[in-house]
Parts: C-alpha cells; sequence; structure tokens
C-alpha cells in the first residue's frame, strides 16, 4: 500500500503530465478563443465578411477583473475591423474577458469584421491592390446595404490598417469618416532596426535594377509565395527571448491548468499564421520595402492616382512603445501626408500584438477608440 504522503507528493506531477499531454496532443479543447457569435454576410471562397450581432448578457468581464454593461444605445455609424493578412482572425476574439468584438459589441457599435481567409497557391495572382482596392471597396458596399448606413468608420491593425488607408486615399469614396489604425506602417525605411534592413535592401535592388533591368515582379510570383509557417516563424523572431520565455513559462506552469489553457489559446493564433501569396510578397519587396512609397504618399500599386494627400478621415494612430515590427516613427511618418483636419497619434505600452490584444491594450487604448469614435458618430 502507497503511504499518504508519498500519494500527495505524486499529485502535482500528475497533473503537470495531464496538462502537459492536453497542451501537446489536445490543445483544441484547451482553445478559448473563437466564442463570440457572427453571421457570415459574403463569402466568396477566400474572403468573408462577419456580422456580430448584438450580445445576449447584460454586462461582460473584463481582464481586470471590472464588469462592463452592455450599452443599450446603438452607435450610429458601422464599425469595420480590418485585420492584416497573415493572421488568422482569433486574436479579434481571444479570451472571453478580453475579446475585443465582445468590447466593441458591448459598446454599442453595428459592428463588421473582414476575413481575408487563406490563400491556397492557386491566389498567387493577388498583389496587395487586390486588397485595398478591389475587395475592400466591395466589402463596404455589403456593409451599407446590411447596416442601411453610408457613412463608417474602419479600424485597421498592421497591413489591415495600411489597407485602410490606401482605400481611403484612393479618394473614391468620400464616406469612410474615420479611420483607427493600430500599429499601421508608413514609412519603412524609418522602422528601427527592420528599417535599416530595409534601406540595405532598397540599395541592393536599385543597384540590380540599374545594372540588369531586371524587377522583382519579373520573378515568378509562385516562387515568392510565403507559406504560413514562415510567416509564423517570422513573427516569432521579431522577439526570440519572449518567445522562449513563453515556452519555459509554460513548463514552469504546467500545474496550473487555466495557465496551460491560456498558452495553448495564444498558440493557436501565433502558431497558424496564413500564407502571404506571391504577388503579395512582390509587392511588398518592390514597393514598400526597395521604394517605399507610401512614405512619399504614393499608394504601393502600379497606375492609380491616389495619394495620401486624399485622405480627409478623421484619423486615431495608435503605435505601441515596444513594437519593434512598425514603430511609432514608422507610423507616425503619414502625419504630414494626409489631409486630416482631425488627427491624433498616441503610443501605448505593447508589442505589435500587444497594441491590438492584450490586457494593457484593453485598459489603454480600447476605451479611447470607443470614445475617441462615439464623439465622432
Amino acid at each position: 500500500m502507497i503511504p499518504d504522503s508519498l500519494q500527495q507528493a505524486s499529485r502535482p506531477w500528475r497533473h503537470r503530465l495531464r496538462n502537459g499531454r492536453a497542451r501537446l496532443f489536445e490543445a483544441d479543447n484547451l482553445n478559448l478563443a473563437g466564442q463570440t457569435p457572427f453571421d457570415l454576410l459574403y463569402d466568396d471562397g477566400l474572403v468573408k465578411l462577419r456580422y456580430y450581432p448584438p450580445l445576449a448578457e447584460q454586462a461582460i468581464p473584463l481582464s481586470s477583473g471590472e464588469v462592463l454593461p452592455v450599452s443599450k444605445t446603438r452607435q450610429r455609424k458601422p464599425l469595420v475591423l480590418v485585420p492584416p493578412l497573415a493572421v488568422n482572425m482569433l486574436i479579434y476574439d481571444l479570451f472571453p474577458q478580453r475579446s475585443l468584438v465582445r468590447y466593441l459589441r458591448a459598446r454599442g457599435f453595428e459592428l463588421y469584421m473582414i476575413d481575408w481567409g487563406r490563400p491556397g497557391r492557386h491566389h498567387n495572382h493577388l498583389g496587395l491592390s487586390s486588397y485595398f482596392a478591389d475587395y475592400l471597396p466591395k466589402l463596404l458596399v455589403q456593409v451599407r446595404q446590411h447596416s442601411g448606413e453610408q457613412k463608417l468608420s474602419l479600424h485597421g491593425w498592421s497591413f489591415g490598417g495600411l489597407f485602410s488607408l490606401c482605400c481611403a486615399a484612393l479618394g473614391d469614396d468620400p464616406d469612410i469618416d474615420n479611420l483607427v489604425l493600430v500599429g499601421a506602417p508608413c514609412d519603412y525605411h524609418r522602422n528601427g532596426a527592420l528599417g535599416a534592413q530595409y534601406r540595405r535592401l532598397s540599395r541592393q535592388g536599385r543597384w540590380i535594377r540599374s545594372r540588369t533591368g531586371l524587377r522583382i515582379h519579373d520573378v515568378p510570383a509562385r516562387l515568392l509565395r510565403s507559406p504560413g509557417w514562415a510567416n509564423s516563424l517570422a513573427f516569432k523572431l521579431t522577439n526570440p527571448v519572449g518567445s522562449l520565455q513563453g515556452y519555459w513559462n509554460l513548463v514552469k506552469n504546467l500545474h496550473n491548468r487555466e495557465f496551460v489553457a491560456a498558452h495553448a489559446t495564444n498558440g493557436a493564433f501565433l502558431d497558424d499564421m496564413v500564407a502571404y501569396p506571391g504577388r503579395v510578397m512582390q509587392d511588398i519587396i518592390r514597393y514598400l520595402w526597395i521604394d517605399n512609397v507610401v512614405a512619399h504618399g504614393q499608394l504601393p500599386m502600379e497606375n492609380s492616382d491616389g495619394n495620401l494627400a486624399r485622405v480627409k478621415a478623421n484619423v486615431l494612430n495608435i503605435t505601441g512603445a515596444n513594437d519593434p515590427i512598425v514603430t511609432d516613427e514608422c507610423s507616425q511618418a503619414m502625419a504630414p501626408l494626409i489631409s486630416s483636419k482631425d488627427k491624433t497619434f498616441i503610443t501605448i505600452d505593447g508589442g505589435h500584438m500587444g497594441i491590438l490584444g492584450s490586457a494593457a491594450a484593453q485598459q489603454q487604448s480600447w476605451g479611447r477608440i470607443c470614445d475617441w469614435l462615439i464623439e465622432r458618430d
């Protein structure tokens, strides 16, 4: 018979083994993300448009322990979330108590979200302008038809912020009233350590172009497709110490089921990123990294008279103090280029992911974004 003392001593290890096995082999069962219901309004087989109906609850919990009452007042202008390409949608609905879609819906916004889908190899013809000049305007038509409202607001994170800015810069939609841009790039050559690499690549690319006439678009697009696993790895390598620390913290906290579930939830986002089509990579290399066209007010596309000077919407620009992917200098370079009379630039704590979905973002920017939009409703 095993003594009670030995049985008690073995329990923590049993918990660790059980939780470790669940994290490795049953991560989907631990995942807390993506629980907020939505209606699918549009689906062309790749790109989708979601609508989040009013919440059934009277109040929602926040990560701070507070409770947010669900507003009975409906904001008139629809709010459209525009995500970047490489992410899945879980980041917007990561935890029940830290869900951006639930928070915005609780504040009374008629809420829509674009899902760019998972491009396969047969989508390598899609470039940057396919998203901001073709897809996005068509999806805004769907939003207007569903909501019955003409004027609307865009909330774009990362590349989604660039898409929102470029869509407004086309000058074809005067009813985009508000732009909330979170970690949105502009001047790639003024982007910290990454900016130094882009400047070096720009010199090399221009030298090759002048000597040989070869341009990146002369390379077959299929050869430049960036698969999802590569995008996940590249994201983690922007903070390798933090990535390793996350796994070490998991080992130390295997006894804690809640911690393991939180790690699995974050992993469902970080480990499952989406591919970039080959033409998108061509456009990124040429227009953003080598020619840095947005920093000069131009759009990353051929044959367009669009310009950032055409942006007249109210702009709220949010950057992260610890963001190595889009620094505040990179993003705020848009300030003198846009014609908006109402523009606000703030920097909050956090890195590129944290400024959108962390507990710090919930405390420092979510409320401010809502207040800013409500003042302009």
